[in-house]
């Protein structure tokens, strides 16, 4: 399949990716890394492709869900303290692409996980981390954030969650604002390191937003559609044994 044709079949793909992404506070940069690389995208352009759709989509999402009521600004203040700077140092870097892969392969598992094995959002009695393990942890994810092309929502999510420190629609308004602010130091960090955007990656913005958009409301609003998930869950997976094993 040559580039031009896989452009096009990205695009059309792209709506539905970032609808499900930003139903649940995400940006959506594993699902757009994971169609580049399904449909052979140059490495080069990938990483600063993924950041500046997520950084997008992303606000969208946190704009729905704080209309809602559902951010936490003390829980996401820690996380996000740690994470930006080391975002930028992340998107600075760059890496082997045979490195690049096998990083990415193994972390779209995580977006897999928190499609699949997610539950209904339920009122629960929560806990609060400490300031001290929440800049760790928030260290660790945005470095990756920055050096892999995601805002680290997929690897955060399941975190707040599995740990009890906010309910669901909390975890995706933490999770949203989370993604912008490590999506925008990363994208910084490929800015200074001389990294330009190609003119194509307009008309992705645009698809990007459209979905983007109608997901954030949907998601925000309680709307959820588990079979268009799974399909997602699927795609993921076949990109990730792709990345990993090719």
């Amino acid at each position: 399949m040559d580039y031009e044709t896989s452009y096009w079949l990205f695009i059309l793909i792209l709506p539905l990716v970032s609808f499900l992404y930003s139903s649940v506070g995400h940006g959506g940069a594993s699902g757009y890394l994971a169609l580049m690389a399904l449909f052979s995208f140059p490495h080069i352009m990938m990483k600063q492709t993924a950041l500046l759709l997520n950084l997008f989509v992303a606000g969208i999402s946190f704009f729905q869900y704080y209309k809602g009521g559902y951010f936490n600004f003390k829980l996401f203040f820690y996380f996000a303290l740690g994470s930006v700077p080391s975002a930028f140092i992340g998107g600075f870097w760059t890496i082997d692409p045979d490195l690049y892969k096998k990083i990415l392969g193994f972390l779209l598992f995580f977006a897999i996980a928190r499609i699949v094995f997610t539950q209904k959002n339920k009122l629960q009695k929560t806990n609060v981390p400490s300031p001290i393990i929440a800049i760790g942890i928030g260290v660790i994810i945005g470095f990756f954030s920055g050096l892999i092309g995601i805002g680290g929502g997929i690897i955060l999510t399941p975190i707040l969650l599995l740990m009890h420190w906010c309910t669901m629609k909390q975890a995706a308004a933490v999770s949203a604002l989370f993604i912008w602010v490590n999506s925008a130091s990363g994208l910084i960090g490929q800015f200074s390191s001389g990294v330009h955007l190609k003119s194509s990656v307009f008309l992705m913005l645009a698809f990007a937003l459209l979905g983007g958009s109608f997901g954030a409301f949907y998601g925000s609003k309680k709307w959820k559609n588990k079979q268009l998930e799974y399909f997602l869950a699927l795609v993921l997976t076949t990109a990730s044994i792709k990345l990993i094993v090719f």
